[in-house]
């Protein structure tokens, strides 16, 4: 069974964005880095730029959510930083799991291929 832990310290999402690789899509980004640990951790991020408050909050139910539904497929020991990108429109729910699963594959994070 994974075990996700949240990513809260500003000096861990710091060291993810200058040390870990990066995977951009249309509405997220991933930043990704092992952490020699058989644990996940998972962080996420959506400026101000995003939006209000509303938005912001309702984009990082959307992306915890779809984490959720693939937490279970993924190998242990990656600490993992979704950024929410400014766009027009806010994505719905199957549109933010489409692409988290196209990101998490170009990291090879699966265990089996999907």
């Amino acid at each position: 069974m994974i075990f996700t832990f949240p990513i809260k310290k500003n000096k861990d999402f710091l060291k993810l964005y200058k040390k870990g690789k990066y995977y951009v899509a249309k509405y997220l980004v991933l930043y990704a880095l092992n952490n020699k640990s058989n644990i996940n951790r998972l962080g996420i991020t959506a400026s101000k730029k995003f939006g209000g408050s509303v938005k912001r909050n309702r984009i990082r139910r959307l992306i915890r959510e779809s984490y959720r539904y693939y937490e279970s497929q993924l190998k242990e020991g990656f600490d993992l930083v979704f950024v929410a990108r400014s766009c027009e429109e806010l994505p719905n729910f199957s549109e933010v799991k489409k692409e988290m699963k196209y990101l998490l594959k170009k990291l090879e994070i699966f265990k089996e291929d999907m």
